[in-house]
């Protein structure tokens, strides 16, 4: 009996660790619940965390606060909320690409990722585009590559993103070409040589070439979904015009793996409420995003199969590590 008696308690604990848990699911959200930001305040991407903070205030009965922590390409936000206590107090809004891409993009990441973390729901997801200047000729990805094909390892293209280089280096590997990449701290800081023809084509995200191209500054060529973005209808694939892939980059909430099931439920629910509005869908279709709602089961596969394709697109991009 002395030699159960140990046994004994340690079951209770657990037990009683189990029963606050299950109890202060129960009683969730009952204080203020923070948004974590990896991105700028006031930029297009934090814009997005905003939003979903907006919709999260009447379905919650709490204020959302939204918490802006840049740097290390999103790292320093996703290490924060996977040390965070695990709740769902504190979230990650952001891309669950860019959280699976840095698992390989970085020497020494911080977190690593399936253990660390857990995503209660599924976002919105965009495809990455091919553009050009508007005043050049090119209108389909063979007139594009027609001319690379001309210039040899002359021509160069530009890209911001790991999502931007994968598209780009698959394209390269696909048509056959010496085209060399650019790299760009932004987008945005790659338009002048685009438009002043030092820069040949870009391989970007949605949000910048549909801006530039609603300006009239670029034309979009092809986007790098596997199958036509109901944001952008009219705008054709890399595989209708015979480059095949399907590279997809997509944004979730994410928080520390610990969280009780009920709670990881509960976020999944506002989420999806969020993502039926008409409105929701009109914010995401704007930035060239669909909405993408999941269960929570959907959600976590989708992020542990997103580290594993990262893994293989960084080898074939030879993106780096840093």
């Amino acid at each position: 009996m002395r030699g159960l008696r140990p046994i004994g308690l340690a079951a209770m604990a657990v037990a009683t660790m189990l029963m606050s848990s299950a109890a202060g699911a129960q009683d969730y959200p009952s204080q203020d619940i923070h948004l974590v930001s990896g991105f700028p305040a006031g930029s297009g991407a934090d814009l997005i965390v905003r939003y979903v903070a907006e919709k999260l205030r009447p379905l919650t009965g709490r204020t959302i606060v939204v918490e802006n922590r840049i740097g290390a390409q999103g790292n320093i936000a996703t290490e924060y909320v996977a040390r965070s206590k695990p709740d769902g107090y504190t979230m990650y809004v952001g891309g669950g690409s860019g959280v699976s891409a840095n698992m390989h993009l970085f020497k020494n990441p911080p977190v690593d990722v399936p253990k660390a973390l857990v995503a209660p729901a599924t976002l919105h997801r965009q495809a990455f585009m091919i553009v050009v200047d508007a005043k050049r000729p090119w209108k389909t990805i063979a007139d594009l590559t027609a001319y690379l094909k001309e210039q040899k390892g002359k021509a160069s293209y530009a890209s911001a993103a790991a999502a931007g280089a994968v598209l780009g280096e698959v394209y390269k590997q696909s048509a056959g070409l010496e085209t060399v990449q650019v790299t760009y701290k932004t987008a945005q800081d790659s338009l002048n040589d685009m438009t002043s023809g030092a820069i040949v084509f870009g391989a970007h995200d949605p949000l910048f070439a549909l801006g530039q191209l609603r300006e009239g500054r670029l034309r979009v060529l092809a986007v790098s979904a596997g199958k036509r973005m109901e944001s952008s209808p009219n705008l054709p694939t890399m595989a209708e015009q015979g480059v095949p892939m399907d590279l997809t980059a997509w944004w979730g909430v994410f928080v520390p793996a610990a969280t009780p099931k009920p709670v990881v439920e509960k976020i999944n629910g506002w989420i999806n409420q969020i993502l039926k509005l008409d409105e929701s869908k009109q914010f995401f279709n704007t930035a060239g995003g669909d909405p993408f709602i999941s269960t929570p089961e959907e959600a976590q596969a989708m992020l542990l199969r997103s580290v594993k394709d990262w893994g293989d697109y960084v080898r074939i991009a030879k993106i780096p590590q840093m």
